[in-house]
């Protein structure tokens, strides 16, 4: 039965100023680091064949600890920019608070939490369903069904985009799904490819 492990990157130094971040390549703080030594424990014993990662340093860092923690840092690495963060465009480096006070929080809420509505410059969820989906489908599914466990470490909304996939979720469910950092999420599959389980 073929695993698919999904890891939200560790606390970024952006995640701890509370700035959104997106396309920013900002690296992973010490409790960062933590956060993925503990997926790395979470994760050992398991049979990893692969693992996928975004471009983006707090990506790559997390899932490099985790390869060490669990005692393989010689597993296939693919790295590519589908599973990159939501772009947040103009609002990128902004402090979320201020960020609040200056559009309103409402606004702000919006930018954040809706499934198509786009921030100035950036993308909506929707979009990065668009990119992120279709990757998984052309590059990762193919790997699944010929029995290989892969590991995906990636960002909170790139993987909101997967999961909506996965579990075949509305626009309303997965913006109130939250997703931790540094937690291993896993999804099991059946012979027919249909998810028989989700340990989250």
């Amino acid at each position: 039965m073929e695993k698919l492990f999904l890891v939200r990157h560790g606390q970024s130094l952006w995640n701890l100023e509370n700035r959104f971040t997106g396309w920013h390549d900002i690296d992973i703080t010490e409790t960062g680091i933590e956060e993925a030594r503990k997926a790395g424990i979470a994760l050992k014993g398991e049979k990893i064949d692969i693992a996928f990662t975004s471009v983006l340093i707090r990506a790559q860092h997390t899932l490099s600890v985790i390869l060490d923690e669990i005692g393989h840092p010689d597993i296939p690495v693919i790295r590519d920019k589908a599973l990159n963060e939501r772009s947040y465009g103009s609002l990128e480096g902004l402090n979320k608070a201020e960020t609040a006070q200056k559009y309103g929080d409402e606004q702000v809420y919006i930018w954040r939490r809706s499934y198509d509505v786009i921030p100035p410059g950036g993308e909506s969820l929707k979009d990065t369903y668009n990119r992120v989906v279709p990757y998984f489908e052309r590059e990762i599914v193919p790997l699944l069904k010929q029995g290989k466990n892969v590991l995906i470490v990636a960002h909170g909304n790139s993987l909101r985009a997967l999961i909506m996939y996965l579990e075949h979720l509305s626009p309303e469910e997965i913006l109130k799904r939250e997703i931790a950092t540094g937690i291993p999420l896993t999804y099991l599959f059946d012979e027919n490819f249909h998810i028989s389980r989700s340990v989250n």
